[in-house]
């Protein structure tokens, strides 16, 4: 089990510099009023990610800083967790650490290793439930109580919850479709238009890959046929000579001379003989450029239709270009993304068909589950409220009686709600049902919600009522309370005490108050204790034994540390205390 050991806290509030040992089982933080007891509470808040107030920062510091060392075990989600986010264990433990700036600023550390404020968040779930005044507040809002009714009740209603949310939110997903495709139609059908608009344009030029560069080579060489015909026609006299002309020279003609003066003397040298080789080569690559020029001079088409027909198919391409793409490729591209767009937007019919009918499955399926939870949710909140008021009872409120209403609200119509016992109700992502914690504080008196029918004290003990109950079926590692006992006194004062100590026998119980009814039943009592200039330095958190254990029960009974009457009732506390553990 995780046992936070200790903290130590640094500039925060009234507290310089102090260390908070705390017990494995029952710690009592006691203490005058103003003197920082409640500061234990706020530095484990801050250690389990809670918000950070630059006005904590005490007068004069820089930054507040609370740092925790909590024992773990190999295993535990915790760990698991944090090793994740890149901590490490110190010798089986965990370290925390939280500085808060004057400016605002604030940084987390896991293990030796920064994280963002959200891991320490998270791991508060599982290692701390921390209860002052504001959570009593938050018992009082009817979600909170419908979570802790589905916390008690456990698989039975965890099981059947997945399964809901599961469906819940895929039911959101296909009403959020159904609702684009049905409001947007007119949008999509106008779209669909466009798109069998142009796929029809490309359908009936039928353009082919390449085809614009393609056509636009022809056009040059056609356009400019009669240039090209008669440059051909000069380089191929140039190089062949003509005919007509015997007198004239050409290079054919001297290259070959050339070649005739060489041959006669080049057995004579190797270096005239490789030359009278590369003349050679030029005799025969002048003939095969000469061929070739008298062949492209007659292939060479300077046909006007044919300029015409290509300038023509040239022009219907350029409209495709210019609609749907900077050239046939990408106009070919655009044409197969369009098909497929078009082909589900023609399909929109048969999917608004498909999901309508998954609506409908799911709100039926939801319907079956929604029944599920209810049932659990009862079977369970009769067990939990026998239990809480068995607690009560031993909480000096014997005649106490806590009850659950869980009721539904009536949807307007069938279309927005789902069947449960045969009525459309409300439904929303935890099921349809709406859950309300009751006390009736005595016989007669009618069940009312807690938030109206229960006073300070009552609820402090409804809430320590249902932590003990809790703690039996689905526990936390620590449990922290502020003035939990507030509005309590007497019998009951250590009624409370008693019921804490009995849930420190299966988890680490840290609790801050100002009866001494409760701290004598701590197994380890820590005293906080101001300076005279008004601070909680290290020294200020001492743990009591003994005779500074007495004195503290007796000022805190009586307001007198040596009162012989404080005294002997605040060492009866103590016996009793011992004698019940």
């Amino acid at each position: 089990m995780s046992v936070l050991e200790e903290m130590r806290i640094r500039s925060l509030g009234v507290i310089d510099d102090a260390v908070v040992e705390l017990s494995p089982g029952f710690t009592a933080v006691t203490g005058e009023t103003g003197a920082g007891k409640t500061m234990v509470v706020t530095s484990l808040g801050l250690l389990l990610g809670g918000r950070a107030d630059p006005a904590l920062v005490r007068v004069g510091a820089k930054a507040a800083v609370v740092e925790g060392r909590i024992t773990v075990s190999e295993g535990d989600a915790v760990v698991a967790r944090a090793e994740e986010a890149g901590a490490e264990l110190d010798d089986g433990a965990l370290l925390i650490s939280r500085t808060v700036s004057a400016e605002g600023r604030s940084r987390a550390h896991l293990g030796g290793r920064s994280v963002p404020v959200g891991v320490l968040t998270e791991l508060a779930d599982e290692l701390v439930a921390v209860h002052g005044q504001t959570d009593q507040q938050g018992l009082l809002k009817p979600a909170r109580q419908r979570q802790a009714l589905d916390r008690y009740a456990g698989d039975g209603v965890e099981v059947p919850h997945a399964k809901y949310a599961a469906a819940y939110r895929r039911l959101r997903a296909v009403a959020a479709e159904l609702e684009e495709l049905t409001t947007r139609a007119r949008e999509r059908a106008q779209e669909a238009d466009l798109l069998r608009f142009g796929l029809n344009e490309v359908a009936a030029v039928e353009p082919l890959p390449g085809e614009d560069a393609e056509l636009a080579a022809e056009a040059e060489r056609l356009g400019h046929a009669e240039a090209l015909a008669s440059a051909a026609a000069l380089a191929h006299t140039a190089l062949a000579g003509n005919p007509e002309d015997p007198e004239s020279v050409d290079a054919t003609t001297v290259v070959a001379a050339a070649g005739q003066a060489l041959d006669g003397v080049r057995a004579h040298d190797p270096a005239l003989a490789a030359l009278a080789d590369r003349v050679g080569e030029i005799s025969i690559l002048l003939a095969d450029v000469s061929g070739e020029l008298a062949g492209y001079a007659d292939q060479l088409d300077a046909d006007p239709l044919r300029l015409a027909a290509v300038e023509e198919r040239r022009a219907a391409l350029t409209t495709l270009t210019r609609k749907y793409g900077e050239d046939i490729a990408a106009v070919l591209g655009w044409a197969q993304e369009g098909a497929g767009r078009l082909t589900e937007l023609e399909g929109d019919d048969e999917r608004i068909g498909e999901l309508t009918a998954e609506r409908d499955a799911l709100r039926a399926e939801l319907s079956v589950l929604g029944q599920v939870l209810t049932d659990a949710r009862t079977e369970a909140a009769a067990r939990f409220a026998e239990a809480v008021t068995e607690e009560l009872a031993s909480l000096a409120m014997p005649h106490a009686r806590v009850s659950f209403a869980i009721r539904q609200t009536e949807a307007a119509d069938e279309a927005s709600g789902i069947d449960i016992g045969g009525r459309s109700v409300v439904y929303g992502p935890s099921g349809a049902d709406e859950v309300e914690l009751l006390l009736a504080p005595h016989p007669g008196a009618q069940p009312r919600p807690i938030a109206k029918g229960a006073s300070g004290g009552e609820l402090s003990r409804v809430m320590l009522a249902v932590e003990v109950v809790f703690a039996g079926s689905d526990p936390v590692p620590t449990y922290l309370f502020d003035e939990v006992d507030a509005g309590v006194g007497g019998k009951a004062a250590v009624e409370v005490g008693r019921r804490l100590a009995k849930l420190a026998r299966s988890a680490q119980v840290v609790v801050v108050t100002h009866l001494p009814q409760v701290a004598a039943f701590a197994d380890r009592q820590l005293l906080v204790e101001k300076t005279v200039d008004g601070s909680v330095t290290r020294s200020g958190v001492t743990v009591l034994e003994g005779e500074d254990r007495v004195r503290e029960l007796s000022r805190m009974l009586a307001g007198q540390e040596d009162s012989e009457t404080a005294r002997a009732h605040a060492e009866e506390l103590l016996a009793t205390a011992r004698k019940d553990g």
